[in-house]
């Protein structure tokens, strides 16, 4: 038996999980990593504490699937777009505005970089490419986050020799290589490459003149990238001696070419097949649910969309143009909206004491307050409403400045009242997809089914609202760990076993089950959405008042 491993370092913890050729989970482990936030929008983490991480959960899955190091063929790594600096030894370089030398990880949901992010979005129309990006590039991106170093930490931004997104650092750190996944770079540093005409566009060197990085291209873009593969293509020659040892794997291995978390998570399930038809991938959208939520669809045509990341071509699917939508905060945001309210020491002791988890919770209680009321759980929030951008909006409205609102508050902080806001902001979650899967549609896609992954597809109620709310048919496929199945699928081609990703994708995704959309609650989530727009117009009119 042939077995693969994934690596999917997300931004709360690492996991990793050990494949056999069909895509079954053999086993699997986590690890929490740490996580620093010194000052309002700053969230830092280190290099060394996420490898260590990843080593004792390879150490765990080997001991509990007694599988021997020789079956394993290869090796997948994933992570979030986060910006990790390194010196020329090898040796972290600080990001911390306090200079603790452990912290040389930006993650990706930092926004120190607003005003770099505003000042190079004045060029949005001289150069061409703002158009893959939306028009518009984020504080979630990596220029940005560089051109803030350079300005605040400039003896760091010298001090680095290589720049890395945090997929590639762990290929790196694996192998020893520098090359780069044409995933990474493509959506999340402004490269641009065309595999199908072998047109080489590269880096923008007018671009980074003019926003203040005339620093690149050092030796060719050296330390950013001047090495660029296709994800999947077998990086350097394998396992080092070194991290072989730290994993508890052979030396030479094969590792792929590294891929972004939740492009891992899109490559595990949109290619699925229900019985024997044929994949309409322009009916379908990956959502890949977590800390932030991604929206992934691919296309055999480039498609400009307003505010959607992208086109990117093969950045997720070889031969296939990728847009992405998103949200800047779904996991995070409820947790949010349940850890500030006033009732939620009480709410989380009554459910500590019913050995349940804080969501199971709530939606047992939402499930109560249905029956009491004789109505849909739907229907319960008629007078709340919540504008569900606390971390701004990533797409379609690409505004990184927005803010959350909540409409309908009481003078109450009741276990009812914080079940009833944290059904509210799952709805607003699902308009944000809704709006997302509307400005697809409009340039092309005709969606109308959304396979789902991630932490919130563990959550009956976040899957029904999203099926109620886009009116979309859900899948979730068989195997739910499409991140870590997607890296797997990436180690998998590197070792031969598969030809490339296509192949591997027919061969390691299965559907699992569906769920269908409540006709019933259709008219009521019209109205809602549309008081979803209104909140959103709102807010644009209070700043105008405020700025006037």
């Amino acid at each position: 038996m042939e077995y693969f491993i994934g690596i999917d370092v997300g931004t709360n913890s690492a996991r990793v999980g050990l494949f056999d050729v069909g895509g079954s989970l053999i086993s699997h482990a986590i690890r929490d990593i740490q996580i620093w936030k010194p000052k309002a929008n700053f969230v830092e983490q280190s290099s060394k504490d996420i490898w260590q991480s990843i080593c004792y959960c390879c150490h765990d899955i080997l001991e509990e699937s007694k599988v021997h190091p020789d079956k394993i063929k290869g090796i997948g790594f994933d992570a979030t777009c986060s910006l990790v600096l390194l010196d020329s030894d090898e040796r972290p370089v600080t990001v911390d505005p306090n200079g603790d030398p452990e912290r040389n990880i930006i993650v990706w949901m930092d926004h120190r970089a607003i005003n770099e992010t505003e000042f190079i979005n004045q060029y949005s129309r001289e150069f061409s490419l703002f158009r893959y990006l939306g028009g518009k590039i984020s504080p979630e991106m990596q220029i940005p986050k560089l051109l803030w170093l350079k300005k605040n930490l400039p003896k760091s931004f010298k001090k680095a020799s290589d720049f890395f997104d945090l997929p590639d650092y762990l290929s790196f750190r694996a192998t020893g290589s520098k090359t780069r996944s044409l995933c990474s770079l493509t959506c999340k540093w402004t490269y641009q490459k065309d595999f199908e005409d072998s047109k080489v566009k590269g880096w923008d060197l007018e671009f980074f003149e003019k926003i203040g990085l005339e620093d690149f291209p050092d030796e060719g873009f050296c330390s950013i990238g001047n090495s660029v593969k296709p994800m999947g293509s077998r990086i350097g020659n394998g396992l080092t001696e070194e991290s072989a040892k730290e994993l508890g794997l052979n030396v030479g291995t094969p590792v792929g070419v590294s891929i972004i978390d939740a492009h891992a998570g899109g490559l595990g399930m949109i290619g699925l097949k229900e019985g024997m038809d044929s994949v309409d991938y322009n009916r379908r959208i990956a959502l890949i649910g977590g800390t932030s939520s991604c929206h992934m669809a691919v296309s055999n045509k480039e498609r400009f969309i307003k505010g959607v990341w992208g086109p990117y071509n093969s950045a997720m699917v070889p031969s296939m143009w990728l847009n992405e939508g998103g949200q800047s905060a779904t996991g995070s945001l409820l947790d949010h909206s349940i850890r500030s309210h006033g009732a939620y020491a009480e709410a989380l002791e009554d459910a500590t004491s019913r050995k349940q988890s804080i969501y199971t919770f709530l939606n047992k209680r939402l499930e109560e307050i249905s029956i009491a009321s004789n109505c849909q759980i739907d229907f319960l929030t008629k007078s709340l409403h919540v504008c569900p951008y606390f971390l701004g909006n990533r797409s379609p409205r690409a505004n990184p400045s927005l803010r959350g609102m909540v409409s309908g508050l009481k003078l109450s902080a009741s276990i009812d009242d914080l079940s009833m806001l944290y059904l509210a902001t799952i709805q607003a979650i699902a308009y944000g997809t809704r709006h997302i899967i509307e400005a697809m549609n409009e340039k092309g896609y005709t969606i109308d089914t959304l396979i789902c992954c991630g932490g919130g597809t563990k959550n009956s109620l976040f899957l029904q609202q999203h099926a109620n709310i886009t009116a979309c048919r859900l899948i979730l496929p068989k195997e739910m760990e499409s991140v870590l199945l997607g890296s797997a699928m990436i180690g998998s081609v590197a070792s031969g076993i598969y030809p490339n990703l296509k192949k591997a994708m027919e061969s390691m995704s299965h559907f699992g089950s569906a769920i269908e959309a409540s006709k019933v609650t259709a008219k009521y989530h019209n109205r809602k959405y549309k008081i979803f727009h209104q909140l959103y117009k709102n807010q644009i009119e209070y700043k105008a008042i405020m700025e006037s």
